[in-house]
């Protein structure tokens, strides 16, 4: 991870994003921004079972050192802590971060999610994901099927709206933060860290 330009199959790599929450190690998991030559992915996940490069919690990842990679990558991730615990997160994604380094997050967004729930849809298909078909009640309090087969790391214990992860990322310390509305019922958040000076 110290090294300026590690070399990976003949292509220079000068850059490291940290995959958190990775689970099993899938091409289509990092998002398509970390694809390019130059980025080198390292994977941490709380589940050993899914052989992550670090295991450990995003809420301590201490094994990571403070200023070491130039983005952290988190797909839906936060939803699984619980409430108190997000800021400890967003405060370990920053210390890890190089300054100026990116974040580019994703998780479920509530208000989406709660118009279908006014509708009395909460059973049905909102969309299909690559764990198959995904309902409003998968989305507020995790993947009823990984659930039901005793994988707790899905439950979710958190969420999010537009206005109260901006206000989380803000208070984490993030700059330049932008968010949007994905086209499955999932906010997209980006932010920097400061540089020095």
């Amino acid at each position: 991870m110290h090294d300026s330009c590690l070399h990976n199959g003949g292509a220079a790599v000068s850059k490291t994003v940290l995959n958190v929450g990775c689970g099993y190690p899938l091409r289509q998991k990092l998002h398509r921004h970390f694809h390019g030559p130059e980025w080198r992915e390292i994977r941490l996940d709380l589940d050993p079972a899914v052989q992550p490069d670090i295991v450990c919690s995003i809420t301590d990842m201490s094994p990571v050192a403070a200023d070491s990679v130039d983005a952290v990558w988190s797909s839906h991730n936060l939803e699984h802590l619980q409430r108190h615990e997000v800021p400890l997160a967003l405060g370990e994604f920053r210390r890890v971060l190089k300054p100026h380094g990116l974040l580019l997050l994703t998780l479920p967004d509530l208000q989406h999610v709660a118009r279908l729930i006014v509708e009395d849809r909460l059973e049905e298909s909102a969309y299909v994901s690559q764990s198959g078909p995904i309902t409003p009640l998968d989305m507020i309090f995790g993947h009823t099927a990984s659930l039901a087969r005793g994988n707790q790391f899905m439950a979710h214990r958190t969420g999010f709206t537009a206005r109260s992860l901006h206000q989380l990322l803000i208070g984490a310390g993030f700059v330049e933060v932008t968010l949007r509305q994905g086209t499955s019922f999932d906010l997209w958040a980006t932010g920097h860290k400061p540089g020095r000076g």
